[in-house]
């Protein structure tokens, strides 16, 4: 890494936010409390509905990306990550795209939610995933494809109907773990809570003790890719879940 990266001994990792997500930066915070020498640094752009209409989708549009992307080097990140779950729809290849983009206007290494679930699932032999998210019906088959065709089955799966992005926060812990219960009963490698404003990173711990399966929230494991790129251990987080785990270890 870079000197220049380590400014007074801290890795700065940066993080691409939905303009209207109030669960992301809060979350990372709380995950990183105590841990000496990181920081998370944020740019916005606007996300504001989650669906496959054609606004929808044009918010993902790669320009006000790369533009934010470019404000968060200016900050000489050592990491800049999507913190947004677009690619879990869009298609891993879309977010393999950004992340290449976001490195040539950078110099950055970069990636996302979508792909830092995709690795840490190859990593750790996940295969059987249970899909929990806030999205639409819609949204969550094309998730299950695409997430099907790379080698995870996400047939148990529970979802909210919501496409207001704002609104995914408001979603109570009581509902959010009722979720993971009910697709951890039907025999899963792990449950994948996908959605960076919706609130399951503080949950994970307990939930996982309880049902004994990795709980991998979104948010949790985007810091996670974030910390690997950086060249940054994970394990002293592994109090905060099984994503922070070393090596092979989290699987049930």
């Amino acid at each position: 890494m870079d000197a220049m990266d380590r400014a007074n001994g801290t890795t700065r990792l940066g993080m691409l936010t939905p303009s209207s997500n109030s669960v992301l930066e809060p979350a990372t915070a709380h995950l990183l409390a105590g841990v000496a020498g990181v920081s998370a640094h944020f740019a916005r752009f606007r996300v504001t509905e989650i669906g496959l209409s054609a606004a929808a989708l044009d918010q993902f549009d790669p320009e006000p990306i790369l533009a934010a992307a470019e404000l968060l080097a200016d900050a000489r990140v050592a990491a800049i990550l999507w913190n947004g779950t677009s690619g879990a729809w869009l298609g891993f290849d879309a977010d393999e795209r950004l992340s290449a983009a976001i490195t040539d206007r950078t110099g950055c290494p970069a990636s996302t939610a979508a792909l830092a679930f995709r690795d840490l699932f190859r990593c750790r032999d996940f295969r059987r995933i249970g899909l929990v998210t806030p999205y639409t019906g819609d949204v969550q088959r094309r998730i299950q494809a695409n997430w099907g065709a790379t080698g995870f089955d996400c047939a148990a799966e529970r979802h909210l109907g919501l496409s207001e992005n704002f609104a995914f926060a408001e979603t109570g812990p009581e509902a959010i773990a009722g979720m993971v219960r009910a697709v951890a009963a039907e025999g899963v490698d792990a449950v994948a809570i996908v959605c960076t404003n919706l609130a399951g990173a503080a949950l994970a711990p307990a939930l996982e003790a309880e049902l004994g399966v990795p709980v991998i929230d979104s948010v949790a494991v985007t810091l996670w890719k974030g910390l690997e790129l950086a060249g940054c251990p994970t394990a002293h987080l592994a109090a905060h879940g099984r994503a922070f785990a070393a090596g092979g270890e989290g699987r049930p």
